[in-house]
């Protein structure tokens, strides 16, 4: 049966929920910004999939399900008009030597994910995995289940799929989902605004995520590569064409402002010091922006009539959203 049915916001799970119920069903999207969605949490990220390095943060169910997400993406890619770069060659966490005690309490509170593990590896099997770090860390460990997306492909590719696919959409609109008018105009409707939906979902506080973006020439790291830090753990994530995300995993801050100069020095000078070649890297942007979190942490599907919602991806987004979207979807009957 196909029904008639309203994404509301249009960030990362606004656009997965809209590609899947666009097979078979009308959808309109509704977004209170643009189609660039600009401060979406999705937009900002560095979109990384790391369920073995979040298993040292959240609890295992949530990173089996983020193993599950992962086996999904690449059939979500491929619906898609134009190709987006996927990655899954694995993460390799290092640290100098001074925060050794860093890494191998990462390491001791790494939880097992079905056959999936992390393997230490001494400073000649990181120059094994990444040939241009060689004789910068003496010891390291390899996630090798895990990978990668470029999101900012994917944000554009989704947008022009679903207007081939002939979606509706209405930008720069706010929308209130428990409005009785909205309700009854459509037979279901799909609640993805993110904090957006926070006087609604009262719980709901942002965490707050700054990365950097750098045309690195002189630098050619092919996986992700994640860097223990005295403050945050920080990470670098290679994206087509010579560019790299680098950011930190999170801030406790709901602050919406520009990035400090204190934090941005702190990731660019870490990036040095994994890699001198980013000396030379050209400042593409430097972002901020705020990921939905209830209290626990954990993201929420919950159904009210006909309002599907989801929310409360914290820092997981990327990782989780495809497994919660066809959790949202199988409550459509």
């Amino acid at each position: 049966m196909s029904y008639n049915i309203a994404v509301v916001g249009f960030g990362l799970t606004g656009r997965l929920t809209a590609l899947e119920l666009s097979l078979q069903h009308r959808v309109t999207v509704y977004e209170a910004g643009d189609e660039q969605a600009l401060d979406s949490a999705g937009r900002v990220a560095a979109a990384m999939l790391a369920p073995l390095a979040e298993s040292v943060f959240c609890e295992q169910d949530l990173a089996l399900m983020g193993l599950d997400s992962i086996k999904r993406w690449p059939r979500i890619l491929a619906q898609l008009d134009e190709a987006v770069f996927f990655q899954q060659q694995g993460t390799l966490v290092v640290a100098h030597q001074q925060d050794k005690g860093d890494l191998q309490s990462f390491i001791q509170r790494l939880k097992p994910l079905a056959e999936h593990q992390g393997h230490q590896l001494t400073g000649a099997h990181i120059a094994e995995l990444e040939p241009e770090l060689t004789g910068r860390f003496n010891q390291g460990v390899y996630l090798p289940c895990e990978g990668q997306i470029d999101n900012q492909a994917f944000y554009q590719a989704s947008f022009n799929t679903l207007k081939q696919r002939n979606v509706s959409f209405k930008f720069a609109q706010q929308v209130d989902v428990t409005s009785l008018n909205l309700q009854q105009s459509f037979d279901y409707i799909i609640d993805c605004r993110g904090l957006g939906a926070k006087s609604a979902a009262c719980k709901l506080r942002g965490v707050r995520g700054e990365v950097v973006r750098l045309y690195a020439p002189e630098v050619n790291l092919t996986r992700p590569v994640r860097l223990m830090h005295p403050r945050y753990p920080i990470y670098i994530a290679p994206k087509p064409n010579h560019q790299y995300v680098i950011g930190a995993t999170e801030i406790e801050s709901q602050d919406k402002g520009a990035a400090t100069v204190r934090s941005t020095l702190e990731l660019l000078s870490a990036a040095y010091t994994v890699h001198s070649g980013f000396a030379e890297a050209r400042v593409l942007n430097i972002q901020t922006g705020l990921r939905p979190a209830f209290s626990d942490n954990r993201p929420q599907v919950s159904q009210q009539q006909n309002v599907v919602s989801i929310n409360g991806l914290y820092r997981h987004g990327y990782l989780l959203a495809p497994s919660l979207v066809a959790d949202a979807i199988a409550r459509i009957k």
